[in-house]
């Protein structure tokens, strides 16, 4: 870690809010990184990243971007490709692995590929997939490139009828088989994974589950057998480097664990989690004796350019 004399030569642009449909978690991850950078003794400017975001940076001329944006343009490989044509080191993986990783069939295939466990899925015509069942009950319908569980449908096995989907769901949805039990989660830090978490909730973890109060709840480490926890934590360091992340990426599972170690599925990989104290990453990485503001400056210190 450098001292804190070279940090407050450092100064770190905190790009937040952005223009997807999780602007408000944006919002929330980067002020609290902000100040969590401050107190480890960075010079920080907070920017709301809108379309005038190269021009913003162009007259602030930060030394380091950290980047807690969420969901499209600002963790799907743009902002990335931005800011390497830039010049101006950043944080988090670089622009082919946010894109293959915020896609969610093209992530299964380097998956599959690497030997990692993956659901059946396929992508279809969100009108295909309201006029009738394209896979057997029960399933998952999903955006294939979102994040935070935005727009997800549950359909139950003893569904009659095909989901009725919002207008959130994309053109092209993804449906994925639907695997009962337990949701479990591995935060990956450079090159080591920080344990394991599982989450409880009443229903799905969905937007709700995760930001609103009370939505959720977390067991950290999880209370699982040392032969599933140690599984998850190598199929999460397995896929993060698959898929070429950088910095702090987290992946996420289902277990059924009535079938033991054939019933955990890795899902999906996050290169831009959550940044809130209380979010699951740092959460974690506290449980490994790593604080929040020792969290923050750590994935600034791993900047770069060529991610």
């Amino acid at each position: 870690m450098a001292g804190k004399s070279s940090r407050q030569a450092s100064r770190v642009a905190v790009l937040m809010g952005g223009l997807s449909a999780e602007r408000e978690v944006s919002l929330s991850s980067g002020r609290e990184c902000a100040d969590a950078l401050r107190e480890a003794g960075f010079t920080v400017i907070e920017v709301d990243a809108g379309r005038d975001i190269a021009a913003r940076l162009a007259e602030i001329k930060p030394d380091i971007c950290f980047n807690a944006l969420h969901g499209r343009w600002g963790e799907d490989g743009c902002v990335q490709g931005m800011l390497e044509w830039l010049g101006i080191p950043y944080t988090h993986s670089g622009v082919l692995a946010s894109a293959l990783s915020m896609d969610k069939t093209r992530a299964k295939d380097i998956y599959r590929g690497v030997g990692l466990p993956v659901v059946e899925s396929l992508l279809a015509p969100k009108s295909e997939v309201m006029a009738r069942h394209v896979m057997a009950p029960p399933y998952v319908v999903k955006p294939n490139a979102e994040g935070s569980s935005v727009g997800i449908y549950i359909v139950a096995k003893d569904a009659n009828s095909p989901p009725q989907l919002g207008p959130e769901m994309p053109e092209i949805a993804m449906v994925e088989e639907y695997v009962p039990g337990r949701e479990l989660t591995v935060s990956v830090l450079g090159d080591r994974t920080l344990g394991v978490t599982e989450i409880h909730t009443s229903g799905w973890y969905d937007y709700h589950a995760k930001y609103a109060p009370g939505g959720s709840t977390h067991t950290c480490p999880a209370d699982i057998p040392a032969e599933i926890a140690a599984a998850a934590c190598d199929y999460a360091l397995r896929a993060h480097r698959a898929l070429g992340c950088r910095g702090l990426s987290r992946s996420d599972f289902r277990w059924d664990d009535s079938r033991g170690i054939a019933g955990l599925f890795i899902l999906e990989t996050n290169t831009q989690p959550g940044m809130t104290p209380t979010s699951l990453s740092p959460e974690q990485a506290a449980a490994e004796g790593l604080s929040f503001p020792e969290l923050c400056a750590w994935i600034v210190e791993d900047a770069s350019c060529g991610r």
